[in-house]
């Protein structure tokens, strides 16, 4: 007599408690073919997938493992969409191993018809805008973000939202004189690129060593001698060391960034290569130091994929536009009411964002 699929359910769960994965996998998938809408089981054959956690740190998955994880975790938000958790992880693989950022936000307009005043969705579309330079759009989004309509958010949502608004600031204002569109094979952002190739970005720790350090210690010396002295004075100068720090740490951090917009700016391109699916960097770029370093920097998973794009060998054409969802909170998603007709080109002018200052 077959089995029914709530009763190999429970097997499953046994071999997941007895750490027996492949098991666990093989038999969640035979219960979705019995029972599609088996969500757990979906999610089931979604963690199985994905490589286990090794001493509390996640090992990267393969592109066959992300890209079959996410199709089951398109499948549990679909048979259960208040399902947080697998919104979450499905927008992870869709970005960092997948790079594939017209569907992230897609997906997360998805999950905002689900949630409308949940500020997760929002956070992520934001910052997906941001790497792709369209920052109309994300100082759109932004003012929803904050308005009085979003639900109450957490501490940790908190600190999201304020890093995303930041983020969004610092990005407008390096790119407030023209915004780098890479798919323009003449935009002068690449003759700089060409020049910097072979150089690393600065990393945050030399930069606060060989900048920010000197700095903080010469004023803490000067603030020694002078006050180092007196009833309170050691106090003193610990308070005005430590201010400094912060200081000098915040304002450097503008620095950095302009320093290091060569390398963001060669990162948009392989985000827009890995999205559009088409080259848009010069080949005597491709293959430099700066090109692997940030390559290398990337998942297992979108160096596989991003490989497989520059196989095809096919160049991104100089009208490309991300393809955006229609950002209006709409039911029923799963009837494809994501596509837009609205104009999702973004003007090169200068970036005027009013109201998101502190």
């Amino acid at each position: 007599m077959a089995r029914s699929a709530e009763m190999l359910w429970i097997d499953v769960l046994e071999h997941e408690e007895s750490g027996e994965r492949e098991e666990a996998l093989e038999l969640a998938r035979h219960i979705t073919g019995l029972d599609p809408d088996h969500a757990a089981a979906w999610k089931m054959v979604a963690r199985m997938t994905l490589p286990p956690s090794r001493r509390g740190k996640s090992e990267m998955p393969t592109l066959a493992q992300a890209a079959s994880a996410l199709g089951a975790l398109r499948q549990v938000v679909k048979l259960e969409p208040n399902d947080r958790d697998s919104w979450i992880l499905g927008g992870i693989l869709l970005v960092d191993h997948l790079g594939m950022l017209e569907e992230a936000l897609v997906w997360w307009q998805e999950r905002r018809a689900v949630e409308p005043t949940e500020v997760t969705p929002l956070v992520e579309q934001i910052a997906i805008l941001v790497r792709l330079g369209m920052y109309t759009r994300a100082g759109e989004l932004l003012e929803i973000l904050f308005s009085p309509e979003m639900e109450s958010p957490d501490n940790r949502q908190l600190v999201k939202m304020d890093q995303v608004r930041k983020m969004v600031e610092k990005a407008a204002k390096m790119e407030k004189d023209e915004v780098f569109r890479p798919q323009n094979p003449e935009h002068p952002r690449w003759e700089i690129i060409e020049r910097m190739k072979g150089r690393k970005p600065l990393s945050e720790t030399f930069f606060l060593f060989t900048f920010v350090a000197p700095i903080v210690f010469l004023i803490g010396t000067v603030a020694m001698q002078l006050i180092g002295q007196s009833k309170y004075g050691f106090l003193l100068v610990f308070i005005i060391i430590l201010g400094l720090f912060m200081l000098v740490s915040r304002m450097g951090s503008g620095l950095l960034h302009t320093l290091n917009r060569h390398a963001l700016d060669l990162d948009r391109a392989l985000d827009v290569e890995a999205t559009a699916g088409k080259l848009c960097v010069p080949e005597d770029i491709r293959g430099s130091k700066l090109y692997e370093h940030l390559l290398g920097n990337r998942p297992e998973a979108f160096r596989e994929r991003h490989l497989k794009i520059v196989e095809a060998d096919e160049n991104l054409v100089v009208k490309w536009r991300p393809n955006m969802p229609n950002f209006a909170v709409e039911a029923e998603w799963w009837d494809n009411s994501h596509d837009s007709d609205e104009d999702d080109s973004e003007s090169d002018e200068p970036i005027e964002l009013d109201g998101l200052e502190d």
